[in-house]
């Protein structure tokens, strides 16, 4: 029986409709490729290993994860480049917030390799030489680009011309992003203006610096008080501790020997615009440059979970005693990686170091709180000397 003739005026066949509309899903998504990227040594040899599937589209999921965040933070680096304007604050926690989220599946990812036992892994282990993680060209960039510096890395690490040989895409990539501004170095810059700092203007810096010498002070007196000598000893021992302590921010070439060693990152100004942030986060103002920094803690500190997690199942598969792949020394050389050095944000962890009591936290003057604040309607008027001092030194500052 023979189709009836269409009328000019019906809808098409519904299958050239299709293909007018444009691609279908699996062609947008070139699934054809990503489905068959699955290349198993041990079918090839005539000896399949069914974990060896697991193993692959586990690795692959953390590339093309890697490749998202660094997507993310190509876009984040380019913001901060200029001067950043508080508008574009939250599309910045937008997208920080999302490289959190992904590195969260990423930590929780490494429980579904862990489905695979010991003796499963050394079935298909031998094919894998010398393949090793440590060779996955987007982490190292992603490291790079956060601000890992290659002078904190461990000996084995540094050695990159090693691991990708003759790769020269792979060199000139890595090169490019060690010579970049990393997130770090850009994030340090946007401190340094933070508004409040200006020696003319609030001056923040002294007014803390009083507060911390009020402190210490409150603490000698209240622990020459105390009628035990044993505890009155421990007391004002502990107490030069801390004076070596706030030393280290006071004092600037403290703090530079300290960066110089590796123990703090950021210069002493953008360090004090932290503090700073960190002391008046309830202030409009400053309440998104907080979340910017709690997020930066979030990576670094999800980067670490991600780096145990990794170690424990290394530990579990090959032991602590054997090499890994690639030529690395296995657990030994990951264990390594667990240090503050690898933390590229790690003066926002020491932050709490520096604290002083709420009651202590120099009081913004009213110029200062009406800059920090975004209240509907016109700036009130501020009449002292003072206040118009610091509306002139302010004002036109931003973060």
């Amino acid at each position: 029986m023979s189709c009836p003739m269409r009328h000019p005026s019906e809808p098409q066949d519904v299958d050239q409709l299709d293909e007018e509309a444009g691609m279908l899903y699996g062609e947008y998504l070139m699934l054809d490729k990503v489905l068959n990227a699955q290349r198993m040594l041990s079918v090839e040899n005539n000896k399949p290993v069914h974990d060896e599937h697991l193993f692959i589209v586990t690795h692959q999921a953390y590339e093309l994860w890697f490749k998202q965040i660094l997507f993310e933070l190509d876009s984040i680096r380019d913001i901060f480049k200029e001067i950043l304007e508080e508008s574009q604050t939250l599309e910045i926690l937008k997208r920080l917030n999302r490289v959190v989220l992904i590195l969260k599946v990423l930590v929780d990812q490494v429980m579904i390799l862990e489905t695979m036992t010991p003796l499963d892994f050394m079935d298909f282990r031998g094919y894998l030489c010398p393949a090793s993680g440590f060779q996955s060209l987007q982490f190292r960039l992603l490291e790079n680009k956060l601000g890992l510096k290659q002078e904190n890395r461990v000996k084995y690490n540094q050695h990159y011309h090693r691991v990708f040989g003759n790769d020269e895409k792979a060199l000139i990539q890595i090169e490019k992003s060690e010579s970049e501004p990393s997130l770090t170095e850009l994030v340090q810059r946007w401190l340094e203006r933070t508004p409040g700092l200006e020696l003319e203007g609030f001056n923040f810096w002294g007014k803390y610096q009083k507060a911390v010498e009020k402190l210490l002070e409150e603490q000698r007196k209240a622990a020459e008080e105390v009628e035990s000598e044993r505890v009155r000893n421990y007391k004002l021992i502990d107490l030069e501790k801390r004076k070596e302590v706030y030393e280290s921010i006071f004092n600037p070439e403290v703090h530079k020997a300290l960066v110089s060693r590796g123990e703090r990152r950021f210069s002493h100004s953008a360090l004090q615009g932290a503090i700073m942030i960190n002391f008046y986060r309830d202030e409009p103002r400053f309440s998104q440059p907080h979340q910017i920094l709690t997020l930066l803690m979030d990576i670094d500190s999800l980067i670490t979970k991600w780096r145990y997690n990794h170690v424990l199942m290394v530990q579990r598969m090959i032991g602590s005693s054997q090499l890994g792949t690639g030529g690395s020394s296995g657990y030994q050389y990951l264990r390594s990686t667990l240090s503050d050095r690898y933390k590229v944000f790690v003066d926002l962890f020491n932050l709490s170091t520096f604290l002083i009591p709420r009651s202590l936290i120099p009081p913004l003057s009213p110029m200062m709180k009406s800059h920090l604040c975004l209240n509907w309607g016109p700036m009130k008027n501020y009449n002292s000397d003072d206040d118009k001092q610091e509306l002139e030194n302010s004002t036109e500052k931003s973060l």
